[in-house]
Formats: C-alpha cells, sequence, structure tokens
C-alpha cells in the first residue's frame, strides 16, 4: 500500500491532501465513531455548562483530534493496532458535534424555562436532533463551494489547526500531556472553589465614592482558558462592554435616581433602593439585549455580499454535488437526493411535532416547519462562510437566532398570534434554527479538516450525523440536571390565584406540605414560572428553577426570553434597547466590532474579567515568543483546552451529585469555621494569577509540535 505524503496546498488546481485519493486507508470504522461518540459526550456536557455558565463555547475539535491521537496510540494492541490518520479525522468529526449542538441548545432551549414553560426530556431531545440533522443536510450541497472552490479564500482557521494536529499526530508527534495537565490544574482548582469553597468564587471590589459601582471576578479556570482561546482583542473588547456597563451607566442610573420615589419601568421598585445587581437585572440586560441583537443583525448585513455569492454559487454548483456521478474517492458526498427527501422529510416531521403547536390546530405547527426549512438554510450558508472566515468559535449564532425570533415574532403578529402561548412556538422555532446553523458551521469545519487530510467527504458527514444523535441525549440529560438539582423553592409574595390541575404533579414545600404545581405565564400580577399552591389555587412557594440563577445563569437562554416575550406581549421597554442597539451602531462606527463589546455589556462583570485575563495571558505569551505568535493548536492552547474541560467537568459534578451540600459544611464544621470560605476573600485573585501563569509557563516552555 503507498504511504502518503505531505504536499504543500495552496489552490484548488494544484491542491493534494495529505492522503492521495488512490491510497484506501481505515476511516469510518467502529472503534472510530465509538471513541468520536464518546468523547462527543463529554465536551458536549462540559460545553453545555459552560454555555449556561457565560454564555460562549469554545470548537472542541483540536483537543478531541489531539486525545484521540493519543488514546489510539496507547490502546494500539487492544484495538487492534495502530489507527489511521483518517480514522482520527473521523473521531474528531464525530465528538465536534456534542460541542456543535450544545451551544445552540444550551443558548436556546432554557429560555422556555425562563418564560414558565417545562423543559421536558422530549421536547430538548426531538427539537436539537432536529436541528443537529437540518444543519448537516443543509451543508452537504454547498461543500463544494465553500470548501473546494473557496480553498484559500475561506482559511477555516481551527479546521486548518486541527488538520495541523492530525498530520503531526500521523508523523509521531503529539502534545495530549498538555491537555491532560491543563484538565488536571483545572481540576483541583475548580474542586477548590466549587466543592471545597477554600477560597471566595467570585472575589468584588466596590468602588469608594461611585455608587452602585462594583467590580468581580469569577475566578473559573474554564472562563480563563476561554480567554485564552479566544484571544486578547477579542477578550479585550468583551471586558470593555463589561466596564461601560458596571462603571458608567450602572453607577448613572443610581446617581440620577436619587430620590427618585416613583420606580421606573420595567423595574416596580424605586432605583434608590436598588443595588447594583438589581440594577443590571431590571435596565442593562435590556440596554445589552438591544445591543447584542443590533451587533447579530450588523454581522449578518456586513456578511451580505458574500451570503449573495454563496447562495448564487452554490446553486449554480448543486449539479456536482450528488454522488453518483463522483468518481474520485475524495469527491464523494452522501446523495443529493438524500438532501432533498432528507429535508423534505424533516419538515414533515416537525409539521406535525406538538412542541410546535402553541395552540390546538395545524396551522401554527406548518407554518414554523416552513419557517425552520427557510431561516435554517439560509444560516446555515451565513454560519458556515463566517467558520470560514473566523472559526466556529467565534460564529455567532445567538445573533442568527435573534434574527429568527425577531423575524418569527414579527410574522406571529401580522397573523394575530400574540399572546404568551406563541412564545413556546416562536423558542421552538428559534432553537432548531441556532442548532442548525451551529452544526452546519462545525460541519463545513470538519469537512475543510477533512478536506486538507484527504478524507472521504461521505463518511465524514456520515460520521456528524452519528454524533448529533449520539450527543443529543446527553445535552438533554445535563440540562435536566442542572434546572433539577440547583432549583430551590422561596416564599411567593404574590397575591395570585393560578389554576389547580388536579391531575398535575405535587411536590413538598419548604414547611414539610405537599402542594400542587401550577406555571404562570403572560400575567401582569405574577412572573412566569413554576409555583406550589394549594387547593384552592392560592399561591404559597416560587419554585425558582435551577437555569436562570446561581452559577448557571443562562445569558443567551435569558437573552431570548426577553426578547420574544417582550415583542409578543408588547412588554419590552424599548427605550433601554434603542439605547443598546445605537451603542452597537456606535462601535461598528468607530471600528471596534459590535457583537463581543455587545455580549460585554450584556454578561455579569464576574464572567468578562476572567475571560480577559486569560486573553492577557495568552497576549505575554505572543510578546515573550516575539514573531512567532501562537497558533490554534499550540501548546497554551491545548492547555486552556484542557483548563475549560477539567473545570467544566468538575463544575457539572459538583452539581449533579451536589458535592459540596456533603462535603462543605462538614469541612468547615471539623476546621472551626462558620459560613463563608475557608481563605481569606483576598487570597482568591493572587491564586486565580498563578494559574495564569501555569497557562503562561505551559505556553512557552512547550516548543510548538
Amino acid at each position: 500500500m503507498a504511504q502518503p505524503q505531505p504536499v504543500p496546498i495552496r489552490d484548488e488546481g494544484t491542491f493534494k491532501p495529505y492522503v492521495p485519493d488512490e491510497v484506501v486507508l481505515p476511516e469510518l470504522t467502529w472503534r472510530a465513531v465509538i471513541l468520536g461518540s464518546f468523547l462527543g459526550l463529554i465536551f458536549g456536557a462540559s460545553s453545555v455548562y459552560l454555555a449556561l455558565r457565560v454564555g460562549l463555547t469554545v470548537s472542541a475539535s483540536v483537543p478531541i483530534a489531539v486525545l484521540s491521537i493519543t488514546i489510539f496510540r496507547a490502546l494500539s494492541k487492544a484495538l487492534g493496532g495502530q489507527a489511521s490518520i483518517l480514522e482520527n479525522t473521523v473521531v474528531q468529526t464525530t465528538g465536534s458535534a456534542g460541542e456543535s449542538i450544545a451551544a445552540g441548545g444550551a443558548f436556546t432551549l432554557p429560555a422556555l424555562v425562563l418564560l414558565g414553560f417545562e423543559l421536558d426530556w422530549t421536547r430538548t431531545l426531538v427539537l436539537s436532533l432536529c436541528g443537529g440533522v437540518l444543519g448537516v443536510l443543509m451543508m452537504i450541497p454547498l461543500r463544494r463551494y465553500l470548501i473546494v472552490r473557496e480553498h484559500g479564500v475561506l482559511t477555516y482557521p481551527e479546521g486548518t489547526a486541527c488538520a495541523e494536529v492530525l498530520i503531526a499526530g500521523e508523523k509521531g508527534g503529539t502534545q495530549a500531556g498538555l491537555i491532560f495537565k491543563g484538565l488536571l490544574a483545572g481540576g483541583l482548582y475548580k474542586m477548590g472553589t466549587a466543592v471545597f469553597r477554600l477560597w471566595n468564587g467570585v472575589p468584588e471590589v466596590h468602588l469608594p465614592g461611585l455608587k452602585a459601582s462594583k467590580v468581580a471576578v469569577d475566578v473559573s479556570p474554564e472562563l480563563m482558558g476561554v480567554g485564552y482561546i479566544i484571544g486578547y482583542r477579542s477578550s479585550a473588547i468583551m471586558v470593555g462592554g463589561g466596564l461601560l456597563s458596571w462603571l458608567v451607566l450602572i453607577p448613572a442610573i443610581a446617581l440620577f435616581g436619587e430620590g427618585r420615589v416613583l420606580p421606573l419601568y420595567p423595574s416596580t421598585v424605586p432605583i434608590d433602593k436598588m443595588l447594583a445587581d438589581d440594577i443590571w437585572s431590571r435596565y442593562i440586560r435590556y440596554i445589552g439585549a438591544g445591543a447584542v441583537a443590533a451587533g447579530g443583525i450588523i454581522n449578518l448585513i456586513k456578511a451580505l455580499p458574500t451570503i449573495v455569492d454563496s447562495f448564487r454559487s452554490s446553486f449554480r454548483d448543486l449539479n456536482l454535488g450528488g454522488g453518483a456521478g463522483a468518481v474520485r474517492r475524495t469527491e464523494r458526498d452522501l446523495p443529493f437526493r438524500l438532501v432533498i427527501f432528507g429535508s423534505l422529510g424533516l419538515a414533515l416531521f416537525m409539521a406535525f411535532l406538538p412542541q410546535l403547536q402553541a395552540v390546538p390546530g395545524f396551522g401554527v405547527a406548518l407554518l414554523s416547519a416552513a419557517i425552520i426549512v427557510v431561516f435554517g438554510f439560509f444560516f446555515s450558508v451565513v454560519s458556515s462562510r463566517i467558520t470560514g472566515e473566523l472559526g466556529s468559535s467565534s460564529n455567532p449564532v445567538s445573533g442568527m437566532a435573534i434574527a429568527t425570533l425577531m423575524g418569527t415574532c414579527i410574522l406571529f403578529i401580522l397573523l394575530g398570534w400574540t399572546g404568551h402561548a406563541y412564545t413556546a412556538a416562536a423558542m421552538s422555532i428559534g432553537t432548531v434554527v441556532c442548532i442548525a446553523s451551529s452544526n452546519a458551521g462545525t460541519t463545513s469545519q470538519d469537512l475543510k479538516t477533512s478536506f486538507l487530510v484527504g478524507g472521504t467527504p461521505w463518511k465524514q458527514q456520515t460520521a456528524i450525523i452519528v454524533g448529533v444523535l449520539t450527543s443529543v441525549v446527553v445535552i438533554g440529560a445535563t440540562l435536566q440536571v442542572l434546572n433539577r438539582t440547583n432549583a430551590s423553592k422561596e416564599e411567593a409574595r404574590y397575591d395570585a390565584v393560578l389554576p389547580v390541575d388536579p391531575a398535575a404533579e405535587t411536590d413538598v414545600g419548604p414547611d414539610g406540605a405537599t402542594y400542587h404545581v401550577a406555571r404562570a405565564g403572560g400575567r401582569q400580577d405574577i412572573p412566569d414560572g413554576a409555583y406550589l399552591v394549594d387547593g384552592e389555587g392560592h399561591v404559597r412557594y416560587r419554585v425558582q428553577p435551577g437555569i436562570g440563577s446561581g452559577d448557571t445563569p443562562a445569558p443567551q437562554a435569558t437573552l431570548m426570553s426577553l426578547v420574544t416575550k417582550g415583542i409578543l406581549t408588547q412588554q419590552l421597554p424599548w427605550g433601554f434597547v434603542l439605547l443598546g442597539v445605537f451603542t452597537s451602531i456606535l462601535m461598528e462606527i468607530i471600528g471596534v466590532p459590535a457583537l463581543a463589546f455587545a455580549v460585554g455589556m450584556y454578561l455579569p462583570l464576574e464572567a468578562t474579567t476572567p475571560v480577559f485575563l486569560g486573553g492577557l495571558a495568552r497576549k505575554l505569551v505572543d510578546w515573550k515568543r516575539g514573531s512567532e505568535a501562537e497558533s490554534d493548536a499550540g501548546p497554551g492552547v491545548l492547555y486552556s483546552s484542557g483548563l475549560v474541560a477539567g473545570g467544566s467537568i468538575l463544575g457539572l459534578l459538583s452539581s449533579f451529585l451536589n458535592l459540596d451540600f456533603w462535603i462543605f459544611p462538614a469541612l468547615r464544621t471539623g476546621l472551626g469555621f462558620g459560613g463563608g470560605s475557608l481563605v481569606p476573600s483576598f487570597i482568591s485573585f493572587p491564586l486565580f494569577l498563578g494559574l495564569g501563569y501555569l497557562t503562561f509557563r505551559a505556553a512557552t516552555r512547550s516548543r510548538p509540535n
């Protein structure tokens, strides 16, 4: 068998993949699919946690590729020999579906909880499955244009870095040890804060002389890892938006609200009696919502010429996309008829989904399915193109979801479909489109990696569909468990009566009595959500869901719920929203990327400061290296990927097993401490800087492989 030889690649005419077309190697094997699915479950669950924590995810392709090479190499005897480079490519393709589905699902699905609906297992599973498969099908006819014809134009930075890792692994090099070191450091650090609470997890400082000002840092290793991966510029722009909110807007609102007796809508409490967090919750997040929505739309407008060109060229090349006419191995896609009939079948299936039927009748679900197909295909093209330019970690799928929600809500209003009942249908549409666009971008990135390595397209497309089928299970389970284990019951102070269904579930209140569970939505006298009521429907306790509070604030999902409910129920405070819109426009005028700045405005400051510190560490690494900047597959990125995985996994385990409930009380009692952390709060920040130093040292002492 001929051995593959690397050939320099520059343009379509002279391009030769690492594995030549005539060479046949093991590729879509059972061991590759199983390992890829397993890694997809791990990174999918950790990505859900990360998305709920800070509203961001990072590409998992490079760390999965490194882990695949290492695991196959270590278990080569038990698995029947060394894996080929194409098998490792299948592993990373299958596993990457977990992160992409997690991003789209965690950005949107939790909004249903915040709107007062139940986040049932069936809804999360079906909507995630439909969106994931739709994203793959939509990308198949675009491959020849975006991947092949645009080679040299669309760089696909993360997909190219992944190909470099796979080729380096084939030659005998790997730096998996850095991932494991980062995973260990992130896990131990997270254990100290989330489980044992040895030091304060969110140290904060209030600036004297500036009313309602606060600077805080969430000392989480996964957030520092994210900052290092996205780089200094993006992280600095994000923290800049946060500083504007917390050191300018919130103090200004507090200052101008001094002595005000009447509350300012949408708050029900006078500004003079509100803390910084209250002002952020009642006012700033609406400004941030307008800024994020405008930033996402601005990105789409800027990409409009390439979108039009992509559509024109893709439709022109559709007749070349079928598998029957392709002769060469590296040109064989899944049959185009599968794309057509699969998409039509999926649309028909969604038309009968009860999750898209806001009210009895077939009309809403049928229109919803049509909207999903139209928006899904449109944003799949957008997502794939942006991924080619910036990478999947910088793909603004949340902006695409917001645009979908706004378009859907406006269409519903034109048809007279307003009110709280239709918010669930609108959110279901946004969920499927968000997941489809996210997975389309990841699919295009994986196909680029396969194109450079010399993989078979139809096998890679099959692998990512398998990854979708396996990852949706753990993603839905993660959302369910986080929502239930972190939930709490608090005494409700609402003079409201809710309808009681005798057959509805019951729950035990904090007082030990049994109550009926009732849900409120779209009412003026009581917030959306679940409540414990007595036999006559009187509200006694509010069930505070785990998602949307505590360690999982779900910033993106909160934004989606605000936009959807505000438009359909006509309760959106447009004055604050427009402030955010014009802030994003101003940022674009002065040359600052609006979306990154807007995300920083919307997130709590404690979530953006650790991201900035991670980006600062990468800036110092690049300064130390001089002219040789670190690549997306460099040692610091691999170590940071381990930090993300280690911190997220320990955070998940702490939530799943409620470890801090069992361990922390016994520990502090045994050591004679009362409440709070066991180490003074001022120690937290130096310890976190020490974690940044470990990242810096790993990046500068390890030579690029």
